[in-house]
């Protein structure tokens, strides 16, 4: 009778538990009592709907981020894509790398060399243009180690706190480093984020007529970094109001998270720490990728909960509980 009463019991225990990937440790409840507290009415803690925003970084936060930034990855793809046209690149640095398939060489040059290869493969093209050639990608491309598709290397926990988020009126933005036009044709897919609802890096567009039809051109300009100081000032710009809750993985989301919790009233900083060598990727103070420093330094005394992976998380990957 016992073993008949814990059947029927434990599905709907599971049901009942929004975030079944996160174990039962400080940063689950830190976020069930946050969100209990913003949502109850008459509470001195109650957030009216329209304020309850929420945003997220999305490399190593929402998805992994390792070796280098998917984006990165697309970039170097498009490259070889486009080598035909551009015979020149078999000599030009950093693309001739690239076609031999030294990305370390490529990536020598750091940010500059980047952005200029982003340029590159980027613009010259109608947003319709851009968003058929992130989606043919998006739908095939595969992790060099995984062997997973990208946008199979999301992080479950994730989606189920985005999820919860969502059932208790909270709307989510993803704000990122990325390029907003990468992210904006599968990110609804994949996080249930319209693209409405994500900021990102940018470069210049402008409204042109072809053969008589308008079209919005993808112009070779950085408008807008979306990056550390940049992240506030885009949340700004494409939202125009303070989150209560931010939610980061690197020194790059410190200053959305700092404006995030130094607004008034009941606040969430967290920051997610990659400690999982085994089912993903260890790293924080001295990567290359997704440092995490400062963050680490000061999370305890601005109030921010750190997530450990190895520590917090039941799965890392969807369909990966048990892992």
């Amino acid at each position: 009778m016992k073993k008949l009463l814990l059947a029927l019991l434990t599905p709907s225990l599971l049901a009942a538990d929004p975030l079944p990937s996160w174990n039962d440790t400080a940063p689950k409840k830190a976020i069930t009592a946050f969100v209990e507290k913003v949502t109850q009415e008459g509470s001195p803690d109650f957030v009216p709907p329209a304020e309850r925003i929420a945003t997220f970084d999305n490399d190593g936060c929402l998805w992994s981020e390792q070796p280098m930034y998917f984006q990165a990855f697309f970039i170097f793809d498009r490259i070889k894509a486009l080598a035909p046209q551009h015979p020149e690149w078999k000599e030009k640095e950093p693309f001739a790398s690239v076609l031999k398939g030294d990305l370390k060489s490529a990536l020598a040059g750091g940010e500059k060399a980047l952005v200029g290869m982003l340029m590159a493969t980027h613009s010259g093209l109608t947003t319709e243009e851009f968003e058929k050639a992130v989606t043919d990608w998006i739908t095939t491309a595969k992790h060099p180690k995984t062997g997973k598709l990208f946008t199979e290397m999301v992080y479950q926990p994730m989606l189920e706190l985005l999820a919860y988020l969502r059932a208790n009126g909270f709307k989510t933005f993803i704000v990122s480093g990325g390029g907003i036009e990468f992210m904006r044709p599968w990110t609804e897919r994949v996080y249930g984020i319209p693209p409405e609802q994500v900021v990102g890096s940018s470069v210049g567009l402008k409204y042109e007529l072809r053969d008589g039809t308008p079209v919005i051109m993808k112009t070779p300009e950085l408008v807008h970094n979306d990056d550390k100081e940049g992240k506030p000032v885009g949340i700004q710009r494409h939202i125009g109001r303070r989150p209560i809750a931010a939610f980061g993985n690197s020194d790059g989301d410190f200053q959305m998270l700092e404006w995030t919790t130094r607004g008034k009233g009941p606040r969430l900083g967290m920051i997610i720490h990659h400690t999982d060598a085994e089912r993903e990727f260890a790293y924080d103070r001295e990567s290359h990728i997704g440092k995490l420093d400062r963050g680490l330094n000061e999370a305890p005394a601005r109030g921010w909960t750190v997530v450990s992976m190895k520590d917090d998380w039941k799965a890392i990957y969807p369909k990966s509980l048990a892992d």
